[in-house]
C-alpha cells in the first residue's frame, strides 16, 4: 500500500509582503485626503476670498485682541466688539465716499450742461508755460472752447452700454457686499475660537512637517502683521500728510482725494499717479504753486515710505530683504487682488524661510535662522 506523503507547510510570507497591506492603506487614506481637500476648496472657491480676509483680519487683530482680553477679561461681547469695530472703519469712509458721490453728482451734470452750451474756459496758466504755449493753446481752442466740438464729444458716449456698465457694477457691489459678510462671520468665529484654533493648527503643522512647520507658520503669521503696518498704517499715513496739503494748497475735494491717495498709497509706487493727478486739477485752477508744492511733497512723502519705513517694518519682522518684500507685494496684488497685499509677503516669507533652511550648512546654524 502506497504511503500517502505529509501535507507540505504553508508558505511563509515575507515580512515585507505581510507590511504590504498597511502601506496600500495608509496611501489609500493619504490620497482620499487629498481628494476630500481638493474637493471641499472646488466647492468653496467662490467664498475662498471671504474666509482668506477674515483670516487676515483675525491674524492683524489678534495681538490687540488678546491685550484687550487680558486687560478686561475674557467677555463673549468682545468678538462681537471686535467685528462691529472691523464693520464701521471699512464702512463710514465708503458711506462717506457714497454721500459725497451723490452730493457732487448734481454739480457734475450742471458742469457738463454748462461745458455742452459754452465749452471750457482756457485758464491763464496756459499762456504762461514755459515749453509749447502756443500748441497747447491753439489745440485747447480748437478742442476744449468750441461747444459743438464738446457736444458731439458728449452725445458719442453709448447710453446703453453705459446701463450695462451700471447693472455690472450694481452686481459687483451686491456680491462683494455678500462676501464682506462672510469674511466677518468668520473673523468673529476665528476671534471667538482663537485659542482652540490656533492650537489645533500648531498640532496638524508640528505632526506634518514637524518643528519647522511650527516656524513656516510663524514667519507667515509675522509677515501679515509686518504688511499691516508697512502697507496699511503707513499708506494711512502717507494719504493723511497729503489729505493736508491737499486742502493748504485749495484742491478740490481735499478730503475724499486724501482718501484715495491713502488707498492708492497701500500699494508701493501707486501713489504717483493720484498725487500727478490732483497736481493736474491745481493747475487746471490755475494754481502752479499749488500743484508744484503737492508733487514736492507727495514725492518726498512717496520716496521715503517707500525706501525707508516700508522695509523695515515688513523687512524687519520676517528678516526678510526688501526685494523679496516687493516681489511679493507686487506679484500678489497681480494674481490675487487687495488680498494678495497679504498672501503675497506671506508666501514670499514662507519661500525666504525654506531657502534659509535649505542652504544652512550647519545644523546649528539652521536653527539659529529658523527661530523667532
Amino acid at each position: 500500500m502506497t504511503e500517502l506523503a505529509p501535507p507540505s507547510p504553508p508558505d511563509v510570507i515575507p515580512v515585507e509582503a505581510s507590511a504590504a497591506p498597511g502601506t496600500i492603506q495608509r496611501r489609500a487614506r493619504g490620497f482620499l485626503a487629498l481628494f476630500f481637500v481638493a474637493i471641499g476648496l472646488f466647492t468653496l472657491k467662490t467664498f475662498l476670498p471671504a474666509l482668506l480676509w477674515g483670516c487676515v483680519f483675525a491674524i492683524s487683530l489678534w495681538p490687540l485682541y488678546r491685550y484687550t482680553e487680558q486687560r478686561f477679561g475674557r467677555s463673549e461681547w468682545l468678538p462681537v466688539a471686535f467685528t462691529l469695530a472691523v464693520t464701521l472703519i471699512f464702512l463710514i469712509p465708503l458711506s462717506l465716499v457714497g454721500v459725497k458721490i451723490a452730493d457732487e453728482t448734481q454739480s457734475v451734470l450742471r458742469w457738463i450742461d454748462d461745458v455742452r452750451n459754452n465749452g471750457i474756459a482756457m485758464p491763464e496758466w496756459v499762456h504762461h508755460l514755459p515749453v509749447a504755449s502756443t500748441q497747447v493753446t491753439n489745440w485747447w481752442q480748437n478742442n476744449l472752447t468750441s461747444p459743438q466740438r464738446l457736444s458731439h464729444l458728449l452725445h458719442s458716449v453709448d447710453i446703453a452700454h453705459s446701463m450695462q456698465m451700471t447693472k455690472q457694477l450694481g452686481s459687483q457691489v451686491a456680491r462683494r457686499g455678500t462676501l464682506f459678510a462672510f469674511s466677518l462671520l468668520t473673523l468673529f468665529f476665528l476671534l471667538k475660537d482663537g485659542e482652540y484654533v490656533i492650537h489645533k493648527c500648531l498640532v496638524g503643522s508640528h505632526r506634518l512637517f514637524g518643528e519647522q512647520g511650527e516656524n513656516v507658520a510663524k514667519q507667515m503669521v509675522s509677515s501679515v502683521h509686518g504688511t499691516l503696518a508697512g502697507l496699511v498704517l503707513v499708506g494711512l499715513g502717507e494719504g493723511a500728510i497729503m489729505a493736508a496739503a491737499y486742502i493748504s494748497t485749495g484742491a478740490p475735494q481735499p478730503l475724499l482725494f486724501g482718501m484715495l491717495t491713502a488707498v492708492a498709497a497701500m500699494i508701493p509706487f501707486l501713489a504717483w499717479p493720484t498725487i500727478a493727478f490732483i497736481s493736474l486739477l491745481l493747475l487746471a485752477k490755475g494754481s502752479m504753486i499749488g500743484a508744484i508744492i503737492v508733487m514736492a511733497l507727495g514725492s518726498v512723502v512717496i520716496f521715503v515710505a517707500d525706501h525707508f519705513i516700508r522695509p523695515a517694518l515688513i523687512g524687519g519682522s520676517t528678516k526678510m530683504p526688501f526685494l523679496w518684500v516687493l516681489l511679493g507685494i507686487l506679484g500678489g496684488a497681480e494674481t490675487w487682488g487687495l488680498l494678495g497685499l497679504f498672501l503675497g509677503p506671506a508666501i514670499m516669507a514662507a519661500l525666504h524661510l525654506l531657502w534659509t533652511l535649505w542652504t544652512a550648512e550647519t545644523p546649528e546654524e539652521a536653527q539659529s535662522e529658523g527661530e523667532f
